[in-house]
């Protein structure tokens, strides 16, 4: 190589464009590995419910279901919960009973928060209601 050919700018602008390229297409080939991997984990880690835990799950749901719908929210308790077999090791079922302890907690926690915005809701809808009739008093003074 001639020291022309070295300094030519457009040489080293296609030389740092392809080093770039290759990087992105070996990070792009790496992202694409990374979410095959999770989403064949998902199956696999996907947990087998205990029965005897159920009934406390399926009546907590229906406590909020206007506010629970209208907000996106990551599904805790699947609709198949009940149909599904007890595990006959008790190691997983105590995994099984943790992880539904640790859900039925998400659920109370939600419930509360919901609670919360409709009270505050509602303590928000009176001082508007005040604020109106404070409003329509002025107008009438006005007149």
């Amino acid at each position: 190589m001639t020291e022309d050919q070295r300094r030519n700018p457009k040489i080293m602008v296609g030389i740092a464009g392809g080093l770039i390229a290759v990087i992105a297409l070996f990070l792009v080939y790496q992202w694409m590995i990374a979410s095959n991997a999770e989403n064949s984990a998902q199956p696999q880690a996907e947990p087998v419910p205990v029965q005897a835990a159920a009934p406390a799950e399926t009546a907590a749901p229906p406590a909020a279901p206007s506010e629970a719908s209208t907000s996106v929210a990551p599904k805790l308790v699947e609709d198949n919960i009940i149909d599904t077999p007890v595990p006959e090791e008790s190691s997983l079922a105590k995994e099984e009973i943790a992880k539904l302890d640790d859900i039925q907690t998400q659920l109370n926690e939600q419930e509360n928060t919901l609670k919360a915005q409709h009270a505050d809701a509602d303590q928000l809808i009176k001082l508007k209601e005040e604020q109106i009739k404070t409003l329509e008093a002025q107008m009438a003074a006005q007149q």
